[in-house]
């Protein structure tokens, strides 16, 4: 008799889960379709492309090729960003203590400092972290790289997990670089310190809060380049030739990811094109799920602000 009574609630149970097993096969249907997307824009590239993108709400991940090396261009300046907030805050200097812009220091590439008068502008800290950021400016992440220690850079990643993450040259060093002494990172790290950023886990929380200030300030970006306008993005390209890479954290309302593109062995802007279309087709995938219900039904994003 105690077996029949508890049959009823056995076989409720086996068709719930059955249903959640079903849904379940849906939302896996969709994240192939993204997956086999991206695999073809990677692998079709004149070239190799290594993709890492994280759903920073539920932990699904999309990865290819995601344990390569690649050089970082410029996207190694966002940890050069954290080690000289991390120093401020440890009472090392201030952010607006002033340095000068000399001759013997200025660099081509991208940036204005380059074009600065000899010893006859001072700038601050925080300034030339701004000008690191927004314009990419070699000179000005030189000068920073020398107040912060490239070592220092380095033990910091070492401190976060990020092993493969390496600053080993200043910009514009192409003996160095010759010589081997690349910037380089996996998609997988660069993805991870982009979630770390995000969830508040480097350094501190304010630390956090003064790096994600600028690095979503606007610039010149593959991440961004066809997504709608309005969408909150933190994020740092970076380019040599050869290699062309962006990190970042799209912030979907109430499905943000993070994304770590990087590719070697290319052409700039067929390189640049590709993360863009990669990027657009992550963003679609979690702005669609950001409005739907488990069962892939939409309703208003306010009515799921508090759902995975």
């Amino acid at each position: 008799m105690k077996s029949q009574r508890l049959l009823p609630f056995a076989l409720f149970f086996f068709f719930l889960t059955q249903a959640v097993w079903a849904q379940d096969e849906n939302r896996l249907a969709l994240h192939r379709k993204l997956t086999t997307e991206i695999e073809r824009i990677a692998t079709t590239l004149d070239g190799v492309m290594g993709v890492a993108i994280k759903d920073l709400t539920t932990g699904e991940v999309i990865l290819i090729n995601e344990q390569l090396v690649f050089p970082t261009g410029s996207s190694i300046k966002i940890p050069i960003l954290i080690e000289l907030h991390k120093q401020a805050a440890e009472g090392k200097y201030k952010l607006s203590d002033q340095r000068w812009v000399e001759r013997k220091d200025q660099i081509g590439g991208s940036g204005v400092l380059q074009h600065f008068g000899d010893h006859t502008s001072s700038l601050s800290l925080y300034d030339l972290a701004v000008l690191m950021i927004a314009l990419s400016d070699n000179t000005a992440t030189n000068l920073l790289i020398d107040q912060v220690g490239m070592a220092n850079v380095n033990r910091t990643l070492d401190d976060l997990g990020l092993t493969q993450i390496r600053l080993r040259r200043k910009m514009i060093d192409q003996a160095a670089s010759a010589r081997g002494d690349e910037n380089t990172a996996t998609p997988r790290e660069a993805m991870r310190l982009m979630e770390m950023l995000y969830r508040g886990e480097v350094v501190s929380p304010k630390v956090n809060d003064q790096v994600l200030a600028l690095l979503k300030l606007p610039k010149s970006s593959s991440i961004p380049k066809r997504l709608p306008p309005g969408v909150v993005i933190a994020n740092k390209p970076g380019s040599l030739e050869g290699a062309v890479c962006d990190w970042g954290i799209v912030f979907v309302p109430n499905r943000p990811f993070a994304i770590a593109v990087m590719s070697n062995y290319i052409a700039g802007e067929e390189a640049g094109e590709a993360i863009a279309q990669i990027s657009k087709l992550a963003y679609d995938y979690f702005a669609r799920l950001s409005r739907s219900t488990k069962y892939g039904a939409r309703v208003p994003l306010d009515l799921l602000k508090t759902k995975p």
